[in-house]
Protein backbone atom coordinates (compact mmCIF):
# COMPACT_ATOMS: atom_id res chain seq x y z
CA UNK A 1 0.00 0.00 0.00
CA UNK A 2 2.94 2.53 1.20
CA UNK A 3 5.54 1.36 -0.67
CA UNK A 4 7.27 4.69 -1.06
CA UNK A 5 9.92 5.47 1.99
CA UNK A 6 9.02 8.58 1.92
CA UNK A 7 5.21 8.08 2.32
CA UNK A 8 6.11 5.92 5.25
CA UNK A 9 8.62 8.49 6.54
CA UNK A 10 5.72 11.09 6.19
CA UNK A 11 2.90 8.96 7.91
CA UNK A 12 5.57 7.85 10.66
CA UNK A 13 6.55 11.66 11.32
CA UNK A 14 2.73 12.97 11.29
CA UNK A 15 1.87 10.04 13.76
CA UNK A 16 4.60 11.04 16.06
CA UNK A 17 3.23 14.94 15.91
CA UNK A 18 -0.31 13.97 16.59
CA UNK A 19 0.92 11.81 19.98
CA UNK A 20 2.83 14.72 21.18
CA UNK A 21 0.17 16.86 20.78
CA UNK A 22 -2.79 14.80 22.27
CA UNK A 23 -0.22 14.38 25.11
CA UNK A 24 1.02 18.08 24.99
CA UNK A 25 -2.70 19.51 24.93
CA UNK A 26 -4.98 16.60 26.59
CA UNK A 27 -8.37 17.78 24.74
CA UNK A 28 -10.16 15.21 26.08
CA UNK A 29 -9.56 17.00 29.77
CA UNK A 30 -11.71 19.98 28.48
CA UNK A 31 -14.86 17.30 28.23
CA UNK A 32 -14.31 15.66 31.44
CA UNK A 33 -14.62 16.60 35.21
CA UNK A 34 -13.41 15.64 38.24
CA UNK A 35 -15.90 16.96 41.21
CA UNK A 36 -14.08 17.11 44.76
CA UNK A 37 -16.53 17.54 47.75
CA UNK A 38 -14.16 17.86 50.92
CA UNK A 39 -15.38 19.21 54.06
CA UNK A 40 -14.74 22.89 54.82
CA UNK A 41 -13.76 24.05 58.09
CA UNK A 42 -16.15 25.42 60.00
CA UNK A 43 -16.03 29.13 61.22
CA UNK A 44 -16.77 30.65 64.30
CA UNK A 45 -19.34 33.34 64.11
CA UNK A 46 -20.24 36.30 66.02
CA UNK A 47 -22.94 36.39 68.30
CA UNK A 48 -24.02 37.46 71.86
CA UNK A 49 -22.54 34.90 74.30
CA UNK A 50 -23.36 35.40 77.63
CA UNK A 51 -20.20 36.98 80.07
CA UNK A 52 -19.17 34.20 82.14
CA UNK A 53 -19.67 34.86 85.86
CA UNK A 54 -15.92 34.71 86.54
CA UNK A 55 -15.62 37.94 83.94
CA UNK A 56 -18.05 39.97 85.91
CA UNK A 57 -17.05 43.08 87.99
CA UNK A 58 -17.90 41.36 91.12
CA UNK A 59 -16.02 38.84 90.44
CA UNK A 60 -11.84 38.95 92.20
CA UNK A 61 -10.54 36.47 89.82
CA UNK A 62 -10.38 37.42 86.60
CA UNK A 63 -10.62 35.55 83.32
CA UNK A 64 -8.18 33.51 81.66
CA UNK A 65 -6.71 35.30 78.86
CA UNK A 66 -6.14 34.10 75.30
CA UNK A 67 -3.19 34.23 73.11
CA UNK A 68 -3.58 37.17 70.54
CA UNK A 69 -1.30 35.10 67.93
CA UNK A 70 -3.98 32.02 67.84
CA UNK A 71 -7.31 32.53 67.66
CA UNK A 72 -10.23 31.20 69.74
CA UNK A 73 -11.56 29.54 67.00
CA UNK A 74 -11.17 29.63 62.59
CA UNK A 75 -11.37 32.53 61.24
CA UNK A 76 -11.38 33.74 57.39
CA UNK A 77 -8.19 36.23 57.28
CA UNK A 78 -9.17 36.76 53.30
CA UNK A 79 -11.17 36.43 50.64
CA UNK A 80 -12.03 36.90 46.92
CA UNK A 81 -14.08 35.71 43.70
CA UNK A 82 -12.74 33.74 41.37
CA UNK A 83 -12.70 36.15 37.67
CA UNK A 84 -12.06 34.24 34.10
CA UNK A 85 -8.58 34.37 32.39
CA UNK A 86 -8.30 31.55 29.84
CA UNK A 87 -11.48 29.49 30.81
CA UNK A 88 -14.56 30.25 32.28
CA UNK A 89 -13.71 30.21 36.07
CA UNK A 90 -16.35 30.85 38.72
CA UNK A 91 -16.03 30.11 42.82
CA UNK A 92 -14.43 31.94 45.73
CA UNK A 93 -11.21 31.23 47.52
CA UNK A 94 -10.63 32.21 51.39
CA UNK A 95 -7.59 32.11 53.60
CA UNK A 96 -8.44 30.43 57.11
CA UNK A 97 -7.03 30.54 60.27
CA UNK A 98 -7.41 27.51 62.25
CA UNK A 99 -7.84 27.55 65.62
CA UNK A 100 -4.50 25.62 66.30
CA UNK A 101 -2.62 28.61 64.47
CA UNK A 102 -2.26 26.35 60.70
CA UNK A 103 -3.59 28.39 57.57
CA UNK A 104 -5.28 26.63 54.51
CA UNK A 105 -6.66 27.98 51.65
CA UNK A 106 -10.14 26.90 50.92
CA UNK A 107 -12.21 26.92 47.65
CA UNK A 108 -15.75 26.63 47.21
CA UNK A 109 -18.14 26.14 44.40
CA UNK A 110 -15.20 26.25 42.34
CA UNK A 111 -16.24 25.47 38.63
CA UNK A 112 -13.53 25.63 35.58
CA UNK A 113 -12.47 23.80 32.98
CA UNK A 114 -10.18 20.88 33.30
CA UNK A 115 -6.93 20.87 32.15
CA UNK A 116 -2.85 19.75 31.99
CA UNK A 117 -1.25 20.16 34.94
CA UNK A 118 -3.31 22.69 36.53
CA UNK A 119 -1.91 24.01 39.88
CA UNK A 120 -3.01 26.17 42.79
CA UNK A 121 -0.77 29.24 43.55
CA UNK A 122 -0.65 32.11 45.82
CA UNK A 123 0.66 35.22 44.36
CA UNK A 124 1.47 38.57 45.30
CA UNK A 125 0.40 39.93 42.01
CA UNK A 126 -3.08 41.97 41.45
CA UNK A 127 -5.34 40.27 39.41
CA UNK A 128 -5.83 41.60 35.96
CA UNK A 129 -9.40 40.97 34.41
CA UNK A 130 -9.25 40.34 30.53
CA UNK A 131 -6.38 38.79 28.45
CA UNK A 132 -3.84 41.21 30.51
CA UNK A 133 -4.24 39.02 33.38
CA UNK A 134 -3.64 35.42 31.74
CA UNK A 135 -0.09 35.68 32.60
CA UNK A 136 0.52 38.00 35.34
CA UNK A 137 1.29 35.35 38.10
CA UNK A 138 4.69 34.63 37.64
CA UNK A 139 6.34 37.67 37.46
CA UNK A 140 6.39 38.31 41.30
CA UNK A 141 6.26 36.03 44.51
CA UNK A 142 4.27 33.30 44.21
CA UNK A 143 4.21 29.39 46.10
CA UNK A 144 2.56 26.26 44.45
CA UNK A 145 0.05 24.67 46.97
CA UNK A 146 -0.53 21.41 45.22
CA UNK A 147 -2.08 20.25 41.79
CA UNK A 148 -5.22 21.08 41.63
CA UNK A 149 -7.35 18.21 43.34
CA UNK A 150 -10.51 19.02 40.76
CA UNK A 151 -11.71 21.49 38.06
CA UNK A 152 -15.29 21.48 40.29
CA UNK A 153 -16.61 21.39 44.08
CA UNK A 154 -14.93 22.60 47.16
CA UNK A 155 -11.41 21.80 48.56
CA UNK A 156 -8.85 22.44 51.03
CA UNK A 157 -5.11 23.31 51.03
CA UNK A 158 -2.77 23.53 53.78
CA UNK A 159 -0.49 26.56 53.51
CA UNK A 160 3.49 25.11 54.37
CA UNK A 161 4.35 27.04 57.95
CA UNK A 162 7.21 28.86 55.89
CA UNK A 163 4.06 30.85 54.28
CA UNK A 164 3.05 34.01 55.63
CA UNK A 165 -0.54 34.62 54.10
CA UNK A 166 -0.58 38.11 54.50
CA UNK A 167 2.28 38.14 51.83
CA UNK A 168 -0.29 37.41 49.06
CA UNK A 169 -2.89 39.21 47.22
CA UNK A 170 -4.11 36.52 45.38
CA UNK A 171 -4.86 32.86 43.94
CA UNK A 172 -4.47 31.95 40.66
CA UNK A 173 -5.34 28.30 38.78
CA UNK A 174 -2.42 28.21 37.04
CA UNK A 175 -2.02 26.10 34.00
CA UNK A 176 1.55 24.97 34.67
CA UNK A 177 2.67 23.79 30.83
CA UNK A 178 0.77 26.62 29.00
CA UNK A 179 2.12 29.26 31.68
CA UNK A 180 -1.20 30.84 31.94
CA UNK A 181 -3.91 31.42 34.73
CA UNK A 182 -7.44 29.61 34.00
CA UNK A 183 -9.14 32.10 36.18
CA UNK A 184 -7.50 33.88 39.54
CA UNK A 185 -9.65 35.91 43.26
CA UNK A 186 -8.33 38.86 44.64
CA UNK A 187 -7.87 38.21 48.19
CA UNK A 188 -9.22 41.13 50.37
CA UNK A 189 -9.60 41.36 53.79
CA UNK A 190 -12.66 39.61 55.27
Amino acid sequence: MFRSPVVRAGLAVAVVVAMLGLYWFQPWKLFTDTYVDEAIPRVATTSAAPIPASATPESSTPAPATPAATPAANEILTAGEFVTHEHRTTGTAEIHRLADGRHQLVIRDLNTSNGPDLRVWLTDQPVIRGTAGWRVFDDGEWVELAKLKGNKGNQVYELPASVEPGDFRSVSIWCKRFAVSFGAADLTRA
